[in-house]
Formats: C-alpha cells, structure tokens, sequence
C-alpha cells in the first residue's frame, strides 16, 4: 500500500493517536508541522505530554491501530475531494479554533474552504411536528439567500429538513457527523450525504469506517457548535440533543436562538427553556442574520487575511493590465462569466445561477474570493460590483450591531 505524503502520513498517525489533544496540539504548535514532530526524537514526545500509546503511534508501531485502519484511511484520503485538514493547517477552520476542545484534525468531503464560510447550526428534534419541519425549511432558504450556510448533523428530521432546503434553494450546507466521514447515520441519508458532499462539506472527527456509536455525537456537537457563528433550535424536547449544541454553543460564546411554539407541544420545550435561559426568541430569519452580521463582518474580515496575498496579486494586476481588472480572474472564464452576469444593480444567487450555468456552490466560492477582493458587495443576499476595489483590513459589518 503506497503511504501518502510525509505531513499527511505524521498527521494521520497523530489523529489516530487518540487521548488527550492539548499536548499534539502544543506540538504542532511548537514544530510547525506534523513531519517535523514526528521527526523529533522520542524524550521529547514524552516531555509534550504524550503518553505511551501516543507514542507508539506516532512511532509507528503497526500494533498501536486496528489492523485495516491505515490502509483504510490512506485509501480515504487518495480519493478526489477527500482531505485531512489539521490544526497546524492555514485552512483549519477559525471558528473552530476558538471553541473548547478543538480537534487535533478534522476528514473532510468536499470543500474544506466552506467551513470559513459564516455559518448558522439548525438544529431540532429527530421527530418534528409538521410545522417543525416547515420552520427547518423556511429558516433554511432564507439563512442561505441572505448569504450564509447552514450546518447540521445529518439527522432524520429537522437537520435532514434543514440540509435538503439549504440545497434545493441553490446554497451553501455542511454536515457535521458521529460517524467517519463515509458512514451515512442513518443509513437512508447516504445519498443526501452525497450530494452535501459534492454541494457543500461533510465533516468529522472520526476516521473512515467508523461506526455510529452513541458517545460520539456529544462530541459532534461540539464541532457543530464551534464551526458557527450562532445555534437555532427549531424544536427540541426537555431533553434533546439539539439543547446539548445549544449549550456548547453558547459555552463557545456564540449566539443562541430559538423559535417558540404552543405550550401543548411537547417539542417546543426544549425551546421554550433556552429562551428562560437566555436565548434569542426568534420568529424569522431576519432577527438571526441582523443579530449576526457584525460576527460575519469579522469572519470575513479573517478571510479577508488569509486571501490578502489573493487580493494583492489580483491588485497588482489590474494596475499592470487595467483591461482585466475587471474579472480579477482573467484567465479563469468561470470567474469572467460570472463577472459579466453581475451588474451595478443587485442580483440574487438564483439570477446569478441561470446566467451563469454555474451551481451556487461554485458561485458562492468566487462571489466570497470577489467580495474579499473588494469586487463585490453583498447587501441582503443580493450581489453586484463595487465601481473600485476596496482592499481594507477592516472586517465588512464589523460596525453593524449585534
């Protein structure tokens, strides 16, 4: 079995590790990459913190895995669209960074970029009322036309209600697992899975192969919370797994909401004690997108750095060839098609998709690379182009209130 590159074979021979993270995290931190810790003598391994099963991970000892776990793993990893995207990494979500527990590393399918996109957790009960579900949807295709993903956990109910809306209205949606990146739970969502996967990102913590088990979906929450800007409960019973997110959201320090509902429903109690204990109550998407702008503003305000070599290279261009300023792509004819079909007046991602031909996926990924530029300006939902760049270290919406 031909092994992967030597940052990926170290890194997953760390996450495979297990136990305590701080101390690989520290690591890497202290090295700059996995190949390089790995490369360090094994005292020092020990001096991190690292206990002995660690230790003979990341030595490579075969009996430290199960016996089909590499092999499966690196297996993963070849096929297109499937990465490993570690703490040590530039793309390791920001978001993430800045919750309790981060992972060491996170499998991804699809796009790992999505997951700087700003992003609302919907949330619920597995067996919602119809006007539940309805509530998923309509939350769902109105968080996406005013410009942001929306991120569950793959769930039957309201998370499935919530990542077939986010698609079918031409956005942006990420699923956060308690499986290994290429276990559907349920089963039954195995070809929604595959569609976020193409559309959007899946995520997890677990490796391939790995099976639901129930004391891993606490954890899932954990990522969930801590990849988004904010948690809406769409309905939840007393005790709920969508209350957990809630809680480890709001431990995060991100914004907590919750639509009400009768007093007769069993499924909005979960809701209606988030709302006691301090939660938004919210009645549409627009009181969760006005009290978020200011935490998108920032967000993009971090992409915005993390692009500045994009954006400068693309300035720099257009001062030397001011007649491709325009696309600030030039020799990409997706980015130039798309910078035809946008004009001074806004233009909702629908209109940009039939003009285009281009999914909403890969418009959402340029629009963002175009309004970091700049290029774009982006007001409710609806985009069109900025009469000059505006190369700022200022995050957009950073003066917005909360």
């Amino acid at each position: 079995m031909d092994m992967l590159d030597a940052d990926t074979e170290a890194l997953l021979a760390l996450t495979l590790a297990g136990g305590a993270s701080a101390p690989r995290r520290a690591l890497l931190d202290r090295h700059g990459g996995p190949a390089a810790v790995r490369a360090l003598p094994r005292p020092r391994w020990r001096e991190a913190g690292l206990d002995s099963a660690q230790i003979r991970a990341l030595d490579g000892d075969a009996a430290a895995f199960a016996p089909d776990l590499l092999p499966r793993c690196r297996d993963w990893l070849r096929q297109p669209g499937h990465q490993l995207i570690g703490w040590h990494d530039p793309d390791y979500p920001p978001l993430m960074r800045k919750a309790g527990s981060p992972p060491l590393a996170l499998f991804v399918a699809g796009d790992p970029a999505l997951l700087w996109y700003p992003a609302v957790a919907v949330v619920g009960s597995r067996g919602p009322t119809a006007g539940g579900r309805d509530n998923a949807r309509s939350f769902s295709r109105a968080l996406v036309a005013a410009g942001y993903a929306v991120t569950s956990g793959l769930a039957a109910g309201v998370d499935r209600a919530a990542h077939e809306a986010a698609l079918d209205a031409g956005g942006l949606t990420v699923a956060v697992l308690g499986t290994g990146p290429d276990v559907p739970y349920p089963r039954n969502h195995a070809g929604l899975m595959g569609r976020i996967a193409t559309l959007g990102a899946v995520v997890s913590e677990h490796p391939p192969g790995t099976e639901a088990r129930r004391e891993h979906f606490p954890s899932r929450n954990r990522i969930l919370a801590g990849l988004t800007l904010g948690t809406l409960v769409i309905e939840a019973a007393s005790r709920s797994g969508a209350l957990i997110t809630a809680r480890q959201a709001a431990d995060a320090g991100r914004e907590v909401f919750a639509v009400p509902g009768s007093i007769h429903n069993p499924m909005a109690r979960g809701c209606h004690r988030l709302i006691r204990d301090g939660a938004a109550l919210v009645e549409s998407a627009d009181e969760v997108t006005a009290a978020l702008g200011a935490w998108a503003g920032a967000l993009r305000g971090e992409l915005q750095r993390r692009l500045g070599a994009v954006a400068t290279a693309a300035d720099r261009a257009a001062e030397a060839h001011p007649g491709t300023a325009d696309t600030g792509a030039s020799d990409d004819p997706a980015h130039h098609r798309l910078w035809q079909a946008l004009g001074h007046d806004p233009s909702t991602m629908d209109q940009l998709t039939e003009r285009t031909g281009l999914t909403a996926a890969a418009l959402s990924s340029m629009l963002l690379v175009m309004e970091l530029q700049g290029r774009v300006a982006v007001e409710h939902g609806r985009y069109s182009r900025r009469t000059a760049p505006i190369l700022s270290n200022a995050p957009t919406g950073a003066s917005q209130g909360t």
